[in-house]
Parts: C-alpha cells; sequence; structure tokens
C-alpha cells in the first residue's frame, strides 16, 4: 500500500447508489492533478486527504491512484479554505460569501466558524438571520461527516447520510448501531439491502428476527412496486430465502410469527398482505357496496329530450351508445364509462356533467394528475382538481376529506382512472358519501397504475357496477394516424407506419444512432417544422429507464442540447440546471407534489444551497438535499407519462427494450400523443410489442371482495393510507 496527501480540486463523478466517486487532487511532488477512484462520498471540494491505496493504470483513463481508505483534515490555506467553503458544503455559504468571509477572517476563517460563529455579521452582507443558519449547517455538516464515517467505515454507500442525520439527527450514529434495519422502514430510498448490508458488517446476527421480518416486508414491497397488493405464502418464502440466504423453516417460523403480531396479514388461502393493501381492498368493497346500496336521487325520465338540448347547446351529435351512457349514468349510482381514443369519452362526459347540473345537482371532477385534472377542465369548462388536492392532502395527518368530512357533492366524476392505484381509491371513497353517484372515466387497455393494484379492471370484472365501453371511432377522429393505430395495436394489427399526417416511422437499430436521431428530433427538425417549444410541447417517451435508448441516458442526451444555463446545483451523479425539465418520483404530501409530476426549475440559489420547482403554477422550494425525490424529465418512462398528453411524442422501440415490449405499453404510448407522434426503431420491434398481449397479471383480490355476498368488513374508515409500509 502507498500514500498520498493533497487537496481536492474538482469531484469528477459521484455514484450516489454505491458511493463510488473520482476525484481530482492537487498533491505535492506532481505536477498534473491526480485522479483518484474509490468509495470517497463524503470528500468535498477544497478538503485536504491523506489516502491509502495503490497506483494501477486504466486502459481509457490512464493512471489513477485506487483508494481503499482515507481521512480528512481542515484546509490549511486562504485558497483552501475559501475553496472548501464555497463548495456548497454548508447552507448559506455558497462561492460569493465564501470569498468575502475569507477575504475577512483569512487563515482565522475555520476557528472563527467553529468558535465565534456571531464574529461574521462583521462581513458585509451577511445579518444575524445568516449567521444563525451559517451556525446550524456548520453544526450539521460535522454530524453528517461523522454519520458519513460511521457508514463508510462499515463498508457501505454514504449518499443517504444527510437523510440518516435529518431524520435521527444527534442520535443517528447509536439508532443505526442498535438496529440498522429500522433505516428500510423510516427512511425513503433505503431499501432492506443497504440495511442488511450495515447490519451484517456491524455483526448483526444472519438469523435475527429482526433480519428476517424486514426481509420479507422487502420482499411485500418489491412486490408491490411491480403492482401487486399481496403475495402468496409459497412467493415470499421462496424469495425471502433467496434474498436472506437462510432455511425456509426459519422464514416461515418468522412469518407466523409476523401474521400472529399482525405485522402482515394472512388473508383466506394463503394470501399474504402488508397493512395498507389490505384496509384498502377491504376499504373499497364496503365504500362501493354502502353507495350502491342508497337508491339513486336522480331517476330520470326524460333524459332524451336533456340530450337534445345539450346536443343543440354544444353543436353536437351523441350516436346511440352515448346516449345510452348518459342514461345509464343518470339511472346509476356508481358507473363506469370507458373506451379508447377518438370514441367520445370527452363529449359523453360533457353530456353527462350537464344532465346532472340541468337537474340542479352539485359536480365535482377530479383526476389522478395535475395535468389530467388541466385537461379535464379545459374540455367541460369546469374545474377539475388533483384527487390529492380534492382530499385536501393535509400530512401528517392524512386527508382533511374523509368519512367524518366528505366531499360536499352530488355526483363525482373521476377522468384517467386506469391510473388510480389501491389505497388513493380507498382514501377517495372513503370521503364520498353513501348519497352521492360515483362516475369513472377511463381507458381500460392503457397500462394500470403505477401504485399497486389494478382498480378500474377489477371494478369492471367484478361485475356490480354499469359499464359502458364505447367503440366507435367517430368521423373527425378517423383522419389521424394516430387515432386508429392506437385501435390497430389494441386489436393486435401491425399498425399503418408509412404516408401518415400525424404518426411517423424512422427505422433505425443501432441504439447510438436511435439516440442521435431522437436528439436532432427534438432540438432541430421537430421545433422547425411544428414551430413548437422543444422543452414544453416534445416529450420523449421510453419503454424503460436503462440502456442507452433509455430514459436515463437520453435525459443526459438532451439537457445537454436543450439547456445551456451555467446557473447549476449537483447532487449525486446529476446536475441540475436552471430550466430543466423534471419530474417527481415519490409523493410529497408537505410540498403537495406527487409521482409523476412534471415542472420545471424556476430558481436555483447556489449560495442557500436551494431550488424552486414549478409544477403547473405550483411553485415549491426544494434544499438540495431533496433533489432525490426528482429527475430530469426530458425523456421519461411510458409508465409515467399515464394521465399526460403532449402536443409531440418521440419514442424509441429497439429490440434493446425487449424485456418491456408489450401492446398496452405501446397503446399507452400512442395514445399519449395529441398533434405527433414519431417512432424510432425496428419494425421487429413493433410487431413484437403488438403480439404480446400477456400483461401480466397482478395480485389483488379486490374484484372478489365486489363479489363476495357479505358484510364482513371491518370499519378501516378512520384509516388514512398514504404511504406502504417500509417506505
Amino acid at each position: 500500500m502507498e500514500y498520498i496527501s493533497g487537496v481536492v480540486e474538482r469531484i469528477t463523478f459521484e455514484n450516489e447508489e454505491n458511493g463510488f466517486s473520482v476525484i481530482k487532487i492537487k498533491s505535492k511532488g506532481y505536477a498534473d492533478l491526480v485522479t483518484v477512484v474509490g468509495s470517497l462520498a463524503a470528500v468535498n471540494v477544497g478538503s485536504v486527504i491523506r489516502l491509502k491505496g495503490e497506483w494501477k493504470m486504466d486502459s481509457k483513463f490512464g493512471k489513477q491512484f485506487a483508494a481503499q481508505d482515507y481521512r480528512e483534515t481542515l484546509p490549511a490555506t486562504v485558497a483552501g479554505i475559501q475553496k472548501y467553503l464555497g463548495s456548497g458544503l454548508i447552507k448559506g455559504i455558497g462561492p460569493v460569501y465564501a470569498k468575502r468571509i475569507v477575504q475577512h477572517f483569512q487563515e482565522d476563517t475555520l476557528r472563527v466558524l467553529e468558535e465565534e460563529t456571531d464574529y461574521l455579521v462583521k462581513v458585509a452582507g451577511i445579518g444575524q438571520k445568516r449567521v444563525n443558519m451559517i451556525k446550524k449547517a456548520w453544526q450539521e455538516q460535522k454530524e453528517i461527516k461523522n454519520v458519513m464515517l460511521f457508514l463508510q467505515s462499515n463498508g457501505v454507500s454514504t449518499a443517504f447520510a444527510v437523510k440518516i442525520y435529518k431524520t435521527y439527527e444527534n442520535d443517528s450514529i447509536e439508532i443505526v448501531k442498535n438496529n440498522p434495519y429500522r433505516l428500510a422502514d423510516d427512511i425513503w430510498g433505503i431499501g432492506f439491502k443497504t440495511a442488511d448490508k450495515i447490519a451484517l458488517q456491524m455483526g448483526f446476527d444472519k438469523n435475527s428476527f429482526e433480519r428476517c421480518r424486514s426481509g420479507i416486508v422487502y420482499v411485500l414491497n418489491e412486490l408491490s412496486n411491480d403492482g401487486h397488493c399481496y403475495g402468496t405464502r409459497e412467493q415470499l418464502l421462496e424469495e425471502a430465502e433467496k434474498i436472506l440466504e437462510l432455511e425456509k423453516t426459519l422464514v416461515d417460523s418468522t412469518l407466523s410469527r409476523m401474521i400472529e403480531e399482525k405485522t402482515v396479514i394472512l388473508d383466506e388461502g394463503d394470501s399474504i398482505f402488508l397493512l395498507p393493501f389490505y384496509h384498502s381492498e377491504l376499504g373499497i368493497a364496503k365504500r362501493m357496496k354502502a353507495i350502491l346500496y342508497v337508491d339513486t336521487l336522480y331517476p330520470i325520465t326524460n333524459v332524451d329530450s336533456i340530450v337534445e338540448t345539450i346536443q343543440k347547446e354544444y353543436d353536437i351529435s351523441y350516436d346511440e351508445v352515448q346516449k345510452d351512457a348518459v342514461k345509464t349514468a343518470a339511472a346509476s349510482k356508481f358507473m363506469v364509462l370507458t373506451g379508447g381514443p377518438g370514441t367520445g369519452k370527452t363529449t359523453t362526459t360533457l353530456a353527462i356533467i350537464r344532465v346532472f347540473q340541468l337537474l340542479g345537482a352539485q359536480v365535482l371532477l377530479a383526476a389522478p394528475t395535475g395535468r389530467a385534472a388541466k385537461r379535464m377542465s379545459e374540455t367541460t369548462g369546469l374545474e377539475a382538481k388533483t384527487i390529492h388536492r380534492l382530499l385536501e392532502s393535509k400530512p401528517p395527518e392524512g386527508y382533511k376529506k374523509n368519512a367524518e368530512y366528505p366531499l360536499e357533492c352530488d355526483v363525482l366524476i373521476i377522468d384517467e382512472t386506469s391510473m388510480v392505484d389501491t389505497i388513493l381509491m380507498y382514501n377517495l371513497l372513503k370521503a364520498v358519501s353513501n348519497e352521492t353517484v360515483v362516475i369513472l372515466v377511463g381507458d381500460v387497455d392503457q397500462l394500470p397504475s403505477v401504485g399497486a393494484g389494478n382498480v378500474l379492471n377489477d371494478i369492471i370484472d367484478s361485475g356490480i357496477v354499469n359499464v359502458v365501453k364505447l367503440t366507435r371511432i367517430f368521423r373527425q377522429a378517423q383522419g389521424s394516424a394516430i387515432i386508429t393505430n392506437a385501435h390497430k395495436i389494441n386489436k393486435g394489427d401491425f399498425p399503418e407506419l408509412k404516408g401518415n399526417s400525424d404518426f411517423f416511422f424512422i427505422e433505425e437499430d443501432e441504439p447510438t444512432k436511435v439516440a442521435q436521431t431522437i436528439k436532432d428530433l427534438c432540438t432541430k427538425r421537430l421545433p422547425s417544422f411544428y414551430n413548437v417549444d422543444s422543452i414544453n410541447d416534445i416529450q420523449v417517451l421510453c419503454p424503460m429507464q436503462r440502456g442507452e435508448t433509455g430514459a436515463a441516458n437520453l435525459n443526459v442526451v438532451l439537457q445537454e442540447a436543450l439547456n445551456s444555463s451555467t446557473i447549476s446545483i449537483k447532487y449525486g451523479g446529476t446536475v441540475y440546471r436552471l430550466g430543466d425539465k423534471i419530474m417527481q418520483i415519490k409523493n410529497n404530501y408537505d410540498k403537495n407534489v406527487f409521482n409523476g409530476d412534471i415542472g420545471s426549475i424556476s430558481k436555483i440559489d447556489t449560495e442557500e444551497r436551494t431550488l424552486a420547482l414549478n409544477f403547473d403554477g405550483n411553485v415549491v422550494d426544494y434544499d438540495a438535499t431533496e433533489l432525490d425525490e426528482v429527475v430530469l424529465a426530458y425523456a421519461t418512462t411510458i409508465h409515467k407519462s399515464q394521465g399526460s398528453e403532449y402536443k409531440i411524442v418521440v419514442a424509441p422501440l429497439t429490440m434493446q427494450h425487449y424485456v418491456m415490449l408489450q401492446r398496452n405499453l405501446l397503446y399507452t404510448c400512442v395514445t399519449r400523443a395529441k398533434k405527433v407522434f414519431v417512432l424510432v426503431g425496428t419494425k421487429k420491434a413493433v410487431a413484437m410489442a403488438v403480439r404480446n398481449n400477456k400483461t401480466s397479471k397482478r395480485n389483488t383480490r379486490l374484484a372478489v371482495r365486489l363479489r363476495a355476498n357479505n358484510d364482513s368488513y371491518q370499519d378501516v374508515n378512520n384509516k388514512d393510507l398514504m404511504r406502504t409500509s417500509g417506505g
């Protein structure tokens, strides 16, 4: 082993998943900056570090020092101190204030920060408020550094150290030492595998109950991430046995104890639920039956004449199926209206709204996402809210609208219902009084919700509510190849790829060329031909995140091409620039933003290390440490695009994506485009997607519960379920 010391000049790369970093240091005796690689996530620019490791020659990057361990000391020179403080390490001190502070206190700067922070008011532009912020941040930074070094000494990534500290504060190290598996339960983004790595490194018993329990919960959470509400006992035992590397008998006995302690619920047969999904399925079934039990207040006999009035009012001509849908809605307590693009769901919904309004009913409209709600408002002329805003989410208590304080309406209409997962549907129905008419609108052939469950499908399959499916494509929609091809795909027919006015296919197989083609389309060809905004009007939709034509890589390519702003903040391995298009990937009830919401970065304060993110007019403040809740969104996955429409959609579809090529995925992708759809890829991939109608079945028992003729549901109305167990 060799030793080398120096000042950290640059952090070239940092992987937030495993802590691997590439840094450049200035070291005495070396003319050029030395490249250092290794687990160095706690290092900051300006730090003086002593590294232990060995030299190696990389075929691509040349000579590097591979560090196995390091120790850090504070910088001693004025220039080093300025660089150290200006790196964004301390909230309240950025490059500008770092320069002022160091110019004022020189070599004494760090002692002042440590012992006499109040003296900072002597620096121009720094008031007592900023002094207090710096004082708090300096102390937190020291504690976080301790947590980082503790985690690093136990062989794991330190990327989550800030979150751990914010959750447990000065008790962080003690809590992690006592039960590292708590991390998986308490902190979003830290899963069982990370917690297990810490625990085993610290010498925890591999056979402990805590470890087995955490492993089983992890398997159930992974199943829920794949859309399942439960796992079978055999499924759980097999998966947990693999992950835990333990005998099945030990895992089985742990599971039995969890069932006995009601940590998990064993339902009929061998279905094992996490509590939120069990209570939500029961709650949906109970609420729907209660709503159906109360007769409608609107037994209308003159629907035909009302429809005639609406047709004249809006200059619309409804066909018999649409008229039947309106009549069914007027006579129902709970109804589903479904159909593909161009079949008249929107105009039928408008007629249903007007019928109830003419009868004096108060109608509320909602949709799962902000964009879907905005579109609903535009097409109906009435206010539509997101479901979360309709329910008035108020963390940490839950939703203000619930069984005790129900929604004040006679009719509730929900659009894009295929996106609504089990937990959200339960919270919604809990806030609906038994007298209310509920109408669910959605395309049942689209991808199911990102969250667990298959609610719209299950409600239809149960057979207990009225369902109207619109199938006729209206003449004005027949001229759109987007709509006609979407229906072809949905029926299992190969789409028409040539001679279209709004549906285009560019054949390309080589991943690098696919990425380059998409870049050219988004930056030059489409904006110039259609006179649209590259960032706001064009959306790249990908079957998956990974790969050269996946969303992650295309985001890097498109950010570089579309956003040249020099104002930025780096978090983990991503640089976030002013003006970047971003997407929220976690429900954050405190900020009132939710998984799938798209926005932009409207402000970056490099001194404070804060950002302002604009989600369709809802401007929300973020600290840089919260940026793991958002991702760049120049490109996103098709799953995440549900409920949104874009003027222009560009989609890669190649055999690189073969594991994801399914009919409903391609159908959902095509139906996101309003004006133009461009497919870049191969006919072979298109054919595979069209043929593959074997959508994976989700583990749910909702349809069974809805069909069951009993009232043995426990009262779960007072439970607000806003997240699943284990984060």
